[in-house]
């Protein structure tokens, strides 16, 4: 997708919001990165350069913006429906196996050596395993900074980073601010929130049509495990440094979520297996295109555009 340099100036320039997570636009003269759809005035087409990942345009030198937030868009759907090495990878760096187990573990999982997978994520993604576990590591710190009171050093540790001062520095290298800063600059209710409890946004691709989803997630609860209640979708979820308690609930442009953790270095998995429960990042506009080819399943589509 990022080749296409043509298409991807149309999408920025229409801002059109499907193509987020797609590709990331850099723009030269600025030295930020933003998503497709972006609310600033679009640069100049000879200003952009297009980069298949938030990694790579980190690794390039760029920060993230600070009004469109790249760093929170939705995930490409490539990663869920293909099954070749650098999807099957992006699944697991996902999941935090980098963070847990390094880049030999993440080679062990595939069958791979780590050259190998190296040079594919580069190829594909511009960055290697460790840059896109680095980009993952520092939207995690974010999230911990700008959504709990944690001090900064459990922060640093619960996001994956090795030291409090390698914390610091990928912080104000990703986005131009210090941790103490993205706390200040952070909605006043997050001070206020539950001792343990994480609340957050989980975006999508628009159109999503809720009722179907959390009605079969409701229907086919698992007593003692699932439960509807008081319009969220509640589960227990089982995590590689402990457990936790998840409650998601459809609003009209993103889903919330609320997360109890035993051990905030779990976030960054929670959050990357109720993405996939959900199937939030799916392409909801392609797939209705080609539903629409049979015309029996086509008045379907019509009436419930962007069913998961």
């Amino acid at each position: 997708m990022h080749t296409d340099t043509e298409r991807c100036v149309r999408a920025v320039q229409s801002k059109d919001a499907r193509f987020d997570g797609w590709f990331y636009t850099v723009v030269l003269t600025t030295g930020i990165y933003c998503r497709p759809s972006c609310p600033a005035v679009p640069p100049k087409p000879e200003h952009m350069v297009f980069h298949p990942s938030a990694a790579a345009c980190q690794q390039a030198g760029f920060r993230a913006c600070k009004r469109c937030r790249p760093d929170t868009s939705p995930g490409s759907p490539e990663w869920n429906v293909r099954a070749d090495l650098v999807a099957r990878a992006m699944r697991l760096v996902a999941d935090g196996v980098v963070d847990r187990e390094g880049v030999t573990g993440l080679a062990a999982r595939l069958g791979y050596s780590t050259r190998q997978i190296e040079r594919q994520l580069l190829a594909e993604l511009g960055a290697g395993p460790l840059a896109l576990a680095r980009a993952q590591r520092a939207q995690t710190a974010r999230l911990l900074v700008e959504t709990t009171g944690l001090p900064m050093a459990d922060v640093a540790f619960a996001a994956g980073f090795s030291s409090v001062r390698t914390f610091n520095d990928t912080v104000r290298e990703v986005f131009a601010l210090s941790p103490t800063e993205l706390r200040a600059r952070a909605p006043k209710h997050a001070a206020a929130a539950t001792p343990g409890v994480i609340t957050l946004r989980l975006p999508f691709r628009a159109p999503l049509h809720p009722d179907n989803l959390f009605g079969h997630l409701a229907a086919t609860a698992v007593p003692g495990v699932e439960e509807w209640r008081d319009g969220a979708y509640r589960r227990t979820l089982r995590l590689p440094y402990g457990h936790g308690i998840v409650a998601l609930a459809p609003r009209p442009d993103h889903i919330a979520c609320r997360l109890a953790l035993s051990d905030p270095r779990d976030l960054t998995v929670a959050i990357s297996r109720c993405r996939r429960m959900l199937d939030l990042d799916a392409d909801p506009v392609a797939v209705d295109e080609q539903l629409r080819a049979d015309p029996a399943l086509a008045p379907l589509v019509d009436k419930a555009p962007g069913r998961r």
